[in-house]
């Protein structure tokens, strides 16, 4: 009866610490499917592998597990090598076993993440930004708790969100992204002339308070208001990562 007794709590001593690891819960990263801007040039689009990749490493390095979608699902486009930490997640965290898999909208249940993160890279302006099923499924999370973070133009496809009273999600909220002051002055997408907006104008227009250079000690700094993480610039996306789970777990006390 003893030997029963012992094999039962041993049992149950290894359910728990199970529970126990997968309580930190998942989080869903958003990319996009877009290739090129569609000019004859073909400017590229996509995603931007150092604001993606980082975020995705500090996810699963503190005990979540991360799951990617996309408009249509598989395998997306990115841009920069693998240097650093993106190379590092790529070799040992299956990033690209994930990524290249994304899931469709149809197939998330926004009831099993805690979090949204979509990063930069122009591609989210071209296909997620106006995607109504990807922004229902930011805006149920976000409703149902959770948090939405986003990195250099990645803030702009929240810029569409509704809630079910009919607001933007950004409306009246402290939010940052790729500035217009930055976007003239490059040639990645002729000074803005190739995109279907400028994120910080449709942020704008949708009731955000956006904050540029000007509002922020340093153009580096990540803006948190209202469970809304955001950043301008890639070198601090695996920041916004972490402020998020920061807002994760005071949600969760």
């Amino acid at each position: 009866m003893k030997k029963v007794f012992l094999v039962l709590l041993i049992v149950s001593f290894i359910l728990a610490c199970n529970k126990d690891e997968n309580e930190k819960g998942k989080i869903l990263i958003i990319v996009s499917n877009t290739e090129d801007m569609g000019d004859p040039e073909k400017h590229f689009a996509g995603n931007n592998l150092w604001e993606v990749a980082p975020p995705y490493h500090i996810f699963v390095s503190h005990g979540y597990k991360v799951d990617f979608v996309s408009p249509t699902g598989g395998k997306v486009p990115f841009s920069m090598d693998p240097i650093g930490i993106s190379s590092y997640t790529i070799k040992y965290e299956n990033f690209n076993g994930k990524v290249e898999n994304s899931f469709t909208p149809d197939s998330v249940n926004y009831k099993d993440y805690k979090a949204v993160f979509i990063g930069g890279g122009y591609g989210p302006l071209f296909d997620v930004a106006n995607n109504e099923d990807l922004l229902s499924i930011i805006a149920d999370i976000y409703e149902n708790g959770g948090i939405v973070g986003g990195c250099g133009h990645g803030p702009g496809a929240i810029a569409n969100v509704q809630l079910s009273n009919g607001d933007y999600m950004v409306k009246d909220k402290m939010v940052t992204g790729f500035p217009n002051s930055t976007e003239v002055t490059k040639s990645w997408a002729k000074e803005g002339t190739l995109l279907p907006v400028m994120l910080e104008d449709q942020l704008r227009a949708n009731g955000a308070l956006f904050q540029t250079k000007s509002d922020l000690k340093d153009k580096h700094d990540v803006v948190i208001d209202k469970r809304i993480v955001t950043t301008m610039f890639l070198p601090s996306s695996a920041i916004v990562a972490k402020e998020m789970i920061y807002e994760m777990e005071k949600t969760n006390d």
